[in-house]
């Protein structure tokens, strides 16, 4: 306490000094000294805050795995803009060994405080912090990030970058158990959809996320987060290795560094869709405004009863042979499906449910989609003009496990409407959505 008064008297009195609070006796080296007589809450009131900049990028760039060289590549991008004094960009990176030597070849995870520089070969930022070799498969160190980035670079507005491999809800075709995004290849470990929910819950409100990483923008993995972020920027297919052009709309940014939320997650869109325009690849990227995800909700389930209702099989049989699904092959999208749905059903009720959720879609949901088509996807030619802005889940044999576990199943009746669909529903030959007295009925949502 003696130490702090003291501080704040020498602020006061104009005074040039090193002040040392680690026990040496040589506390205090004075050149000047006035004589000057300073009231103590004048001192206190000199402390003035840290002024927030008008945003914070903070970008989890995992490339512990087969895509390094890709993640150094993004930071050199971030390089060429750096932080300045209207934005803070700040990389937690992750490395291993046996896939890239450049920079230095280190190994673990560090901390950066992006720095303009031209050199698009060396990383050349500002070392934070080196966390030795920490597992970024954990949701838990996704918060340790988050938070320490918020607390030390505050800002009026916050991006979040989730940088990494991903595959919406679940990992991949074989792999029937919950998983999302960011593999650690040294941990073996990865973030499982329902803990990334819980990471955003620790976290708290972000004005946007973006996931560079694939098969991201699905209606199971939007619900899961919805109530901590504004707007969520994904792919509905696989991404290319190189991933998001950093350069390009962080160089929008710098020229409108006060654009707001949407406008920002407009441009992360535009950036991706410039550079992949000019390739051969087939892309997708879309932004959707997380606030609309229960007005979704109430959407499909109005739709999957009215499809349930009519008993009409025939018509989910013949749009699911058409529909536009990605690299994951029980992903398909929403908007797609309800319009083939909406063709081959001769029930005027169906019809109509799938209009109201088509309408949703494109009004409320989706804010920005752009595609790109190309001779080369992961699987492919690749045709991407029925790909609206969202996928969703609609398995061909099963319903994989760990699907139930999902925010979105618990509160909506998709996977009953599945269930129904596949065949897996042994209490009648459909499920009957206006029986509220059925275990199977979720209520209060229609």
């Amino acid at each position: 306490m003696v130490q702090t008064l003291l501080l704040g008297v020498l602020l006061q009195m104009n005074v040039s000094a090193e002040v040392d609070f680690s026990g040496n006796a040589n506390i205090i080296k004075l050149d000047e000294v006035k004589q000057t007589e300073v009231p103590l809450p004048q001192a206190v009131k000199s402390m003035k805050p840290k002024t927030k900049k008008e945003w914070t990028i903070m970008v989890y760039l995992n490339a512990k795995n087969d895509l390094e060289s890709d993640g150094i590549a993004d930071m050199n991008e971030m390089e060429t803009v750096g932080s300045n004094d209207y934005f803070n960009i700040v990389v937690e990176m992750g490395r291993m060994k046996g896939y890239d030597s450049s920079n230095g070849d280190w190994i673990g995870v560090r901390r950066y405080y992006v720095t303009k520089d031209n050199d698009k070969a060396i990383i050349n930022s500002k070392l934070i912090a080196d966390l030795g070799e920490v597992d970024m498969g954990d949701y838990k160190e996704l918060i340790n990030f988050a938070k320490w980035a918020k607390q030390n670079y505050p800002a009026k507005k916050y991006l979040l970058v989730i940088w990494n491999h991903g595959s919406g809800w679940a990992k991949g075709k074989r792999e029937k158990i919950t998983r999302g995004i960011s593999d650690d290849f040294v941990s073996k470990n990865h973030i499982n959809t329902p803990q990334l929910g819980l990471a955003m819950k620790e976290i708290g409100k972000v004005d946007v996320i973006d996931f560079d990483a694939c098969l991201m923008q699905m209606a199971e993995v939007g619900y899961e987060i919805k109530d901590y972020v504004s707007y969520i920027v994904a792919s509905e297919e696989s991404e290319p290795g190189t991933g998001d052009s950093y350069d390009i709309f962080l160089s929008k940014l710098a020229k409108n560094p006060t654009m707001g939320p949407l406008e920002l997650a407009k441009s992360i869109v535009d950036a991706y869709y410039s550079y992949y325009s000019q390739t051969s690849e087939g892309t997708t990227k879309s932004v959707i405004r997380a606030k609309e995800f229960e007005g979704l909700l109430n959407a499909v389930n109005y739709f999957a009863y009215s499809i349930s209702k009519a008993g009409d099989k025939s018509a989910v049989q013949k749009a699911l042979a058409g529909v536009q699904s990605f690299d994951i092959y029980d992903n398909k999208d929403l908007y797609h499906f309800a319009k083939l749905v909406q063709s081959y059903t001769t029930n005027t009720d169906v019809k109509s449910k799938a209009q109201t959720l088509m309408d949703f879609i494109k009004n409320k949901l989706v804010a920005y989609n752009k595609t790109t088509n190309g001779g080369y996807s992961w699987y492919g030619s690749s045709d991407y003009s029925n790909s609206y802005g969202v996928a969703i889940y609609i398995p061909s044999h099963s319903i994989a496990n760990g699907y139930t576990e999902l925010q979105w199943a618990k509160y909506s009746n998709w996977d009953e409407f599945l269930r129904w669909y596949l065949g897996k529903d042994t209490s009648s030959k459909s499920y009957d959505l206006g029986n509220e007295g059925s275990s199977e009925w979720h209520e209060g949502l229609f």
